[in-house]
């Protein structure tokens, strides 16, 4: 007689299942949390809202004072690509706009679309009827626009309705004759208007533009550590007062503080800070290891972001000195003393000499013959690890010319922790440790 399979109640033989399911859907919520902040670049910027120093707190008082006093107002945004200068105005606007609902009115022309003074001028006219609710002609010419615009500017002027006009790309707007931007602040200028330009460059412009912008500038640099410890700790860390478990909140963050402090980590983040140390670089780099992030068990971990960087920064250099030879991470590690001890200029020959210095100080069994090194040497020229310092290196004595690392000491120092054949020696030279 064959016997039934043995069947258990249906809530118990899925109970684990249910288990292992709900987890992923709270790792789940949680990645989308955070990947939400992380495609949010005003929401990192908001970190910075409370500090009276921020270039936000800055250009909030320059557009409030423009609307509570009623006047003109210009300003610079000067800082690289990335920065987060449209990331604090948009920021800025979204506030003042619940502060004042009926008292601002935002124009936005982008370089790319508008950098053409007709076009521009029909866009601004174009965005004027549409925030006033007016009939707005296709048809009209230049002249019509820009006497439209003008109206327009000291209506609003007498209304205490504040115009911001917001010049992405501005580059693209400075070139040809600048008569658009001529025009605008010049309006300003001259009648009764109420009206905030905000561009982002500074050289780039006339004589007459220069001279009617308000000198100010809000200058965008790379975070400093503290602010970027700052920025971390509010990007990934769950908030407790949410509708996740309070236990995973808790094992989460407590997770996330030990990586924070980690040494590993630090040195992945300064390694990222000495390529580009933007807040949308570190944003991508975080948003890269949100999406390695171990979904069975819903926590980040320190290789989850270590995996994030090498698949953000691939380093040809690195993967050339892990397959490097014992006697061309000598060459190397030689250059980088001679670099230490400022010797700005040297050759091959003066690399001989250092490399024979450290063979006679430390009995190294790893000595080679000279035309075995030059050939080595070469072989690193090849690779471009090394390089002449002048377009005149390439003649048969090579070893006369004065050349140059191409690498870093932070590259050097990874390649010679990730090459399994490289001697414990030269560690402790790259350390630059005393002669015995």
């Amino acid at each position: 007689m064959r016997r039934k399979p043995l069947c258990f109640p249906p809530s118990a033989r899925s109970l684990s299942q249910r288990i292992r399911g709900d987890a992923m859907t709270v790792a789940e919520k949680a990645q989308a949390l955070l990947r939400r902040r992380l495609c949010s670049p005003t929401f990192a910027h908001a970190a910075f809202k409370s500090s009276p120093e921020s270039n936000y707190s800055k250009l909030r008082f320059l557009i409030s004072s423009s609307i509570a006093e009623a006047c003109n107002n210009s300003v610079l945004l000067l800082g690289p690509r990335g920065s987060g200068k449209i990331a604090v105005v948009e920021l800025v606007l979204e506030d003042l706009k619940a502060e004042h609902p009926d008292a601002i009115s935002v124009i936005r022309l982008n370089g790319l679309l508008h950098s053409d003074d007709n076009c521009a001028l029909k866009e601004i006219a174009r965005q004027l009827c549409v925030e006033h609710q007016l009939l707005f002609s296709k048809m009209a010419s230049s002249d019509d626009n820009s006497q439209f615009v003008m109206d327009m500017l000291r209506e609003c002027g007498l209304a205490h309705k504040t115009i911001i006009v917001i010049l992405d790309e501005f580059d693209l707007f400075t070139q040809g004759k600048q008569r658009l931007l001529y025009s605008l602040l010049d309006a300003m200028q001259t009648l009764i208007s109420q009206a905030v330009v905000i561009g982002d460059a500074d050289q780039l412009l006339e004589k007459r533009i220069r001279s009617r912008f308000s000198h100010r500038k809000l200058l965008f640099v790379p975070p400093s550590k503290e602010d970027v410890q700052r920025l971390l700790e509010c990007l990934l860390h769950l908030p407790k007062d949410s509708s996740f478990p309070s236990k995973y909140v808790t094992e989460f963050n407590r997770r996330l503080s030990n990586i924070l402090s980690d040494k590993k980590f630090k040195e992945v983040l300064d390694s990222l800070l000495d390529v580009d140390g933007s807040v949308s670089n570190l944003l991508r780099l975080l948003f890269r290891a949100v999406s390695y992030m171990d979904m069975e068990s819903g926590l980040l971990s320190l290789e989850n972001f270590k995996s994030a960087y090498l698949c953000t920064y691939r380093q040809p250099k690195i993967d050339n000195l892990e397959d490097a030879s014992i006697l061309e991470l000598y060459i190397l590690v030689c250059m980088n003393r001679l670099e230490t001890k400022e010797q700005n200029s040297y050759n091959f020959n003066s690399i001989m000499k250092e490399y024979k210095a450290i063979h006679d100080a430390y009995k190294t069994s790893d000595n080679y013959a000279n035309n075995v090194c030059l050939r080595a040497f070469e072989h690193l020229l090849e690779q471009e690890l090394i390089g002449f310092t002048d377009s005149k290196g390439r003649t048969p004595s090579i070893e006369f010319h004065p050349v140059k690392l191409l690498i870093s000491s932070r590259e050097l120092y990874q390649g010679l922790t990730s090459n399994s054949s490289c001697p414990a020696i030269l560690q402790k030279l790259f350390d630059h440790e005393s002669y015995k």
